[in-house]
């Protein structure tokens, strides 16, 4: 009876329940595991941009084996393209080649070498997520196109005394019925785009009949993408499979991006480890001091590249690189410490005024770092004495250093006040969810030395919640989301908070690691159904299917959301923005206009654009 109990309402449970699905079915029916989170094309590390990477990614293939120097994209009414100039992929394996998985030339071999293209996978999962995919090769008068509907192979054909050049192309359409509606933000494919060129001296894209060349490499990227003047002109040096630039602003925090085979690696790795650790060394070689690390690198800014033949990323989008080899007994410290040790002395010397430049930044960081070092201290145990868990942060179980397959899920949100933490505190998964709760409104950093946040409390415990007093890569949550209210208070408070970070933390910022949740502005149902709704046309929208007999509610607090609600927004159907910085952004520039002591020009700028918030009023006059 007890055993009847135990299994009542689980459900049946026989052999018919085990399902066997093919790879085609398990890439339609789980997408997230093969190319990231499914969005609508809102935010640069979604799926549809990962699925431009897997096909463009086998045209850059092409060039680093010296075949091809110019790659056609075009992205027209949702339908992408590729054209490729390379050796064609072999006719007989052409829809293998795109149709069925773990099927490549990148397992060993000559064909391809110092690629990322590793397991077979990219470019098939383009053709299974795709409404419409074409393949086309050529290769020396012979040509094949093979085309597939969601993943199925619809039709072949073979030409012959062809004129067109060697080289493949690809075109295809993401399926609305895996992904929903969706557009591309061009701004984010130009941006991978221009990385490409960045990569690969000599190689021409052309996005939309717009072209990209560099001439200069990893410098044009660090020139281009700097959002303040630099100290020195950066220092740019070169190698067989290496690449790395260097240079200090005069902020806090330390600027990175990261390359392997020209993979983007955002979450950095062990390439990424090894520049820090080889800057520290040979510097503190070159002045023949013993400086402290952190000295150093404050306020680097930073880039390297390096090409291995067989790569380890540690996920399949290849954010994060793992080899600790570059090649069978030369690891990966040693390949950059190395090259770094000889090239960067070499350059010191030959430049002493850099040198002199880069030694007096050095010597000011330690002058700052030692005038707070007891406040240093004093904070840290204030911050182990404080019960955080009971009064300002209630922590998730996984965080973003464990080993667990939910470590990049974790997340903490940055809330103010009782009722709207209760609401998030009850509604989140414990497993990967935190909240911060903060006391008010916090203090406005801008202008102040880091000082303040080691005597700030507020600032201090955030601090050491988040766990990146040290080192960026000991932060505990890979999102950090801010969660205030959708009012002015609220409004006020997020600017807030993001000053902290830019002023004190920007790599938060750089690495993507900041987020503002989105909550609903109207709540709009009947006995039928209930739609909540982030914006005025989704309120139309909502009152549409509703009809004359919807109800129409509109949050002004997060405490006015009830927890069974709050669980729809801080879900699978959450809403976040992510919180970017580039070169048009300078963080000064920006932190002076909206933070500083400029009251009557912002004002301006208040009344200027009053209009949009009139027209806010009017929608809730009419509403109530």
């Amino acid at each position: 009876m007890a055993d009847l109990l135990d299994n009542k309402n689980t459900g049946d449970y026989g052999d018919d329940a085990i399902v066997t699905l093919s790879p085609r079915e398990h890439i339609r029916l789980r997408p997230g595991m093969y190319v990231g989170v499914v969005g609508d094309g809102s935010q640069p590390d979604e799926a549809l941009y990962v699925l431009i990477k897997e096909v463009v990614d086998n045209s850059i293939d092409e060039f680093i084996m010296g075949a091809g120097r110019r790659i056609d994209i075009t992205i027209e009414d949702k339908m992408v393209s590729v054209r490729d100039y390379g050796r064609g992929i072999p006719l007989k394996s052409l829809s293998a080649a795109v149709g069925q998985m773990n099927t490549g030339g990148k397992y060993g071999g000559t064909a391809f070498k110092k690629t990322v293209g590793l397991n077979g996978v990219g470019v098939k999962a383009v053709n299974m997520l795709s409404s419409s995919f074409t393949a086309r090769s050529v290769r020396d008068g012979e040509a094949r196109t093979v085309v597939f509907a969601q993943g199925l192979e619809v039709s072949d054909t073979w030409e012959s005394g062809v004129e067109e050049k060697n080289g493949t192309y690809i075109s295809y359409r993401v399926d609305e019925e895996v992904f929903g509606p969706y557009d591309y933000n061009m701004e984010y494919v130009e941006q991978k785009i221009r990385n490409y060129s960045y990569l690969n001296l000599g190689l021409t894209l052309t996005l939309n009949g717009r072209s990209f060349v560099s001439k200069n490499g990893l410098l044009d990227l660090v020139n281009d993408t700097m959002t303040e003047e630099p100290l020195y002109a950066p220092i740019h040096l070169t190698g067989e499979d290496i690449e790395v630039v260097i240079t200090h602003g005069s902020g806090y925090g330390e600027s990175y991006d990261s390359f392997v085979n020209g993979q983007h690696t955002t979450q950095g790795g062990t390439h990424q480890t090894a520049l820090r650790a080889a800057v520290a060394k040979t510097l503190k070689e070159f002045y023949h001091k013993d400086y402290d690390p952190s000295d150093i690198r404050t306020s680097i800014i930073a880039a390297i590249s390096i090409k291995v033949d067989d790569p380890l990323f540690e996920n399949q989008m290849k954010t994060k690189f793992g080899s600790k080899e570059v090649s069978p007994g030369v690891s990966v410290n040693n390949f950059v410490a190395d090259f770094l040790g000889k090239h960067l002395d070499d350059y010191l010397h030959k430049h002493p005024e850099t040198a002199q430049i880069l030694q007096k930044k050095i010597v000011e960081n330690e002058k700052e770092r030692k005038a707070i070092s007891g406040i240093q201290k004093k904070a840290r145990e204030t911050a182990k004495k404080v019960s955080l868990n009971n009064k300002k942060l209630r922590d998730c179980k996984i965080h973003r250093t464990d080993r667990s397959e939910l470590a990049e899920q974790s997340m903490i949100f940055i809330t103010e006040g009782n009722s709207a933490s209760g609401s998030i505190t009850k509604s989140r998964d414990p497993r990967t969810q935190a909240v911060f709760s903060l006391r008010g409104k916090p203090l406005n950093c801008f202008g102040l030395t880091k000082k303040v946040v080691y005597e700030n409390e507020e600032f201090n415990l955030l601090q050491a919640a988040l766990n990146i007093e040290e080192d960026m890569d000991n932060l505990r949550y890979e999102k950090v989301v801010i969660a205030t209210d959708a009012d002015v208070d609220g409004m006020h408070i997020r600017l807030l908070i993001t000053t902290f970070f830019l002023q004190f933390f920007p790599e938060v910022i750089r690495r993507g690691h900041l987020y503002i949740l989105q909550t609903p502005l109207f709540r709009v149902r009947n006995k039928r159904e209930t739609h909540y709704c982030y914006s005025e046309e989704e309120r139309q929208w909502a009152l549409r299917r509703c009809g004359a007999s919807a109800e129409i509610t509109r949050f002004k607090g997060l405490g006015e959301i009830s927890p069974d609600e709050f669980r729809e927004f801080i879900g699978e159907g959450m809403r976040l923005d992510k919180v970017r910085i580039t070169k048009d952004d300078p963080i000064h520039d920006l932190l002076e206009f909206y933070m500083g002591k400029n009251t009557f020009e912002r004002q301006g700028f208040i009344i200027d654009n009053l209009r949009i918030e009139e027209d806010l009023v009017e929608q809730d006059l009419r509403i109530s």
